[in-house]
């Protein structure tokens, strides 16, 4: 079993902490105001500063856990993917149905020097394996090594 790029916890933790400053510093004004408004400020402040308190626990703590439980393995006739830190998935993509494999790097990916494998099949219009968190060049060649042993008519899959 393969491990993702230890670089992605720290993207992680700074993706947790944007949306903590983006997405619920915001929210927790609101929250504060209409606390303030009914209960008043030691409440408020209590409040609001559990809340803030936890969700930056939440961003600094849970990267480690998800990196501990994401593995990944190229196998002889599939992909295995399997995660999750309270609820475990796996996801198993075999070879001869995988349609095509991109590779995705946001901003913060590139400043962290890692990128996203995304493999799809003919199944659904979105990614059926996602990979994050991995080193540039192995996720370009793991991009290229399972986009020749895809499926396709080259490969004798006729899609049904």
């Amino acid at each position: 079993m393969n491990q993702l790029d230890p670089r992605v916890v720290t993207l992680w933790r700074l993706q947790g902490l944007a949306r903590l400053v983006t997405s619920y510093v915001p929210l927790y004004l609101v929250l504060g105001w209409v606390l303030l408004a009914r209960f008043g400020v030691l409440v408020t402040v209590s409040v609001e500063s559990v809340l803030v308190l936890l969700l930056a626990i939440h961003a600094l703590v849970w990267p480690t856990l998800a990196f501990r439980n994401f593995t990944y393995q190229v196998r002889e006739h599939d992909l295995l993917v399997e995660q999750g830190v309270l609820w475990r998935q796996a996801v198993c993509v075999p070879r001869h149905r995988i349609q095509h494999v991109d590779t995705r790097q946001g901003p913060l990916d590139r400043i962290a020097g890692v990128s996203r494998l995304l493999v799809y099949t003919a199944a659904g219009l979105s990614a059926d394996g996602s990979i994050p968190g991995l080193d540039e060049a192995v996720a370009e060649k793991l991009r290229d090594e399972l986009a020749r042993s895809g499926g396709g008519p080259a490969a004798g899959d006729d899609g049904v």
